[in-house]
């Protein structure tokens, strides 16, 4: 394994469920359609999918996240033919905070915080883990501030981007972020991802928070690894549900 980099992904996470049904008609006492369950399917999800994504590159990476995962359940239906989404519930998305001092942070050589500000990790414990390790990789659902001044990078979408505004300079040097169909934008310059169509976003985050991780751990580059990133994005995007990266080759990587 080229530089043996360890991994470790710190974040809460949840079980994801697709219920993908038909609906032909109206329910005649509600406005609401009538539900046909054709077939589901089941996944980790948030910090675990940030995980398995990984482990699909990279084999050198552990996860520490809350025990109840299963137990916290995103449940999305899909109408199966076109993949739009009903509704979706969640149930049970309260767990128990880490304590981030007993974290074993100096066995790895990357962390990667994966926030989803459910209440497992606080902005203080975030930065905590920002002040202990010298290459600290952030996506969160917080807004962004102070409390990461000392992380290594931050990766977030533009709507996460903009309800943090107005954001420090030198945080906005450390900042990727993601903007759907038109790539990332990292120190003012975007990179393109090639046009496809997307057929569902779910988890799409967590697959380029994933690929940037690995790309780097090799790398050590990180425009290098926005690109890479990238190239796995597009791929997940093209399939139905939360899917999993598979390694481009190298004729996809020297495309970007």
């Amino acid at each position: 394994m080229k530089n043996h980099k360890k991994i470790l992904v710190v974040g809460e996470s949840c079980y994801d469920i697709f219920v993908y049904c038909n609906s032909l008609r109206l329910a005649p006492d509600i406005p609401v359609p009538i539900l046909e369950i054709v077939e589901e399917t089941e996944n980790p999800g948030m910090a675990k999918n940030v995980e398995r994504n990984v482990k699909a590159l990279y084999k050198l990476c552990d996860i520490v996240t809350n025990t109840n995962w299963r137990k916290v359940t995103k449940i999305r239906y899909m109408h199966h033919r076109t993949n739009q989404g009903f509704f979706r519930v969640d149930a049970d998305h309260t767990m128990k905070r880490i304590n981030v001092r007993q974290l074993p942070l100096k066995k790895y050589d990357i962390i990667a915080i994966s926030d989803y500000n459910k209440g497992f990790l606080t902005k203080e414990d975030m930065q905590y883990i920002c002040e202990h390790h010298d290459c600290v990789f952030v996506d969160t659902k917080k807004p962004v501030g102070a409390f990461l001044r000392r992380a290594k990078f931050i990766k977030i979408n533009a709507y996460e981007y903009d309800r943090s505004w107005p954001i420090a300079k030198d945080i906005a040097r450390k900042i990727i972020c993601t903007k759907g169909e038109h790539g990332a934008n990292f120190k003012g310059k975007m990179y393109p991802v090639e046009r496809i169509e997307t057929k569902d976003s779910s988890g799409a985050g967590d697959s380029f928070f994933a690929a940037l991780l690995v790309r780097y751990a090799e790398t050590g580059n990180i425009e290098d690894a926005i690109r890479f990133a990238n190239i796995c994005t597009t791929q997940v995007v093209q399939q139905r549900g939360v899917s999993v990266i598979h390694k481009p080759t190298l004729s996809e990587i020297n495309k970007k």
